[in-house]
């Protein structure tokens, strides 16, 4: 919070930093005095300097208790999952949020070691995922167990689901929505949403008439999604992930006579 703060600082009374969830945006935004706004940014994921912090618990690379919180002042951690879901949950959380292929087999392994004690540091469970599965190529065999968990804990794609109807409400004609996702699942959940709003009809496709009413409530501004250039990777390597969509919000049909 005070990180943004100072960065936004030049931007005087223009800026204004709340911490919130995204589950909040309209109570958040109307709160402040706007019933409408121009554009929604969802840059979506964790960022750089809660990556690098062990004390979050985000990253294996070095040694830090299995965190994961966003909000420090939530009640679940990583910790609490990996060591009280029984091995078939922990299996559809890996499988679910992280798509991994091996989730039996870790969730398996998981489950076997905390009969020998908790399971309470990010290297702790690193090294027991890559046990379990063995390690082949240059991404750390742990890399989707470790997404899948902060993804459980911040309940961050129900946010995503949450937050997008939202930013849709709020925004005026012309208006533009745009979402930086950072891995397939946050990319898909978004993809369907604005593919949905852009439809003319979203009645189940073996229904012969239309009954929805629905219209169009957004327009593309990107050819699917936009990925970082080379010169962009080159001067973030964590931006070879990113994915943005751009969509604008389109004037509201006129009520038929």
């Amino acid at each position: 919070m005070s990180a943004v703060q100072a960065r936004l600082a030049p931007f005087g009374e223009r800026a204004t930093v709340v911490q919130a969830n995204f589950r909040s945006l309209g109570t958040v935004v109307r709160a402040h005095g706007w019933d409408h706004v121009d554009g929604v940014l969802f840059d979506l994921g964790l960022s750089s300097a809660q990556l690098d912090v062990p004390d979050r618990g985000f990253s294996f690379a070095s040694e830090g208790p299995l965190d994961m919180r966003f909000d420090p002042t939530a009640t679940t951690t990583a910790a609490d999952l990996v060591n009280t879901l029984d091995a078939t949950e922990l299996a559809r959380l890996f499988f679910a949020f992280g798509e991994e292929p091996h989730a039996r087999r870790i969730a398996r392994a998981i489950v076997e070691e905390r009969r020998r004690g908790r399971i309470d540091s990010t290297t702790q469970l690193a090294r027991l995922v890559e046990r379990a599965v063995g390690r082949r190529g240059r991404i750390h065999p742990a890399t989707r167990v470790f997404q899948a968990l902060r993804i459980a804990v911040n309940g961050e794609l129900d946010a995503l689901a949450a937050a997008l109807p939202q930013a849709l409400d709020l925004l005026r004609p012309g208006g533009r929505l745009a979402v930086i996702a950072f891995h397939s699942l946050e990319d898909r959940l978004t993809k369907r949403f604005l593919r949905q709003e852009m439809m003319t009809c979203v009645c189940p496709p073996a229904q012969p008439v239309c009954t929805c009413a629905h219209h169009p409530t957004l327009r593309a501004l990107t050819k699917g999604a936009v990925k970082a250039t080379a010169d962009e990777v080159r001067a973030n390597r964590r931006a070879r992930s990113a994915r943005l969509r751009v969509a604008e919000r389109l004037k509201e049909p006129e009520a038929p006579c």
